[in-house]
């Protein structure tokens, strides 16, 4: 019986995380369209095309998390969003050595800006927690048992 109801908070948390991390890849992602020069600020000038590259990310970001959304798209989602923070990290490491302040009326501090990176593996860890549980939430779901 414990392990039922350990089972049940973690399916919850696990759906509540999954959640969360979706509207924040989606708002994220929109945001990258509303205000693309902000995030052109932290792309390193050794890239090409910052305005593309900021909305190529953007788009991923709401993909991603619609993706993380559907449960059919969900472990997919998770890579791709896997991916695309390894690929936006040279931007993050960029805002930190340089201080680039993406809101100058409220600046971040110094060593927020350098916290920032070290994060991005909690939050690529995430992203594959996200994924996880795909294929036990299917066979719950059709009331198979292991």
């Amino acid at each position: 019986m414990k392990e039922s109801i350990r089972s049940a908070w973690v399916s919850r948390l696990h759906g509540l995380l999954t959640v969360i991390l979706a509207v924040l890849m989606i708002l994220i992602g929109i945001q990258h369209f509303v205000d693309p020069a902000t995030f052109m600020l932290i792309v390193p000038d050794w890239l090409p095309a910052p305005r593309a590259l900021v909305l190529i990310s953007g788009f991923f970001e709401i993909a991603g998390g619609v993706g993380l959304l559907l449960l059919r798209t969900r472990r997919a989602a998770s890579f791709g969003l896997i991916a695309l923070y390894i690929a936006v990290f040279p931007a993050n490491v960029h805002m930190a050595i340089h201080g680039i302040q993406l809101d100058p009326h409220n600046p971040m501090p110094e060593w927020a800006m350098w916290l920032r990176l070290p994060m991005q593996g909690l939050v690529i860890a995430w992203a594959w927690w996200a994924g996880r549980f795909v294929s036990s939430v299917r066979v719950a779901k059709r009331g198979v048992s292991k």
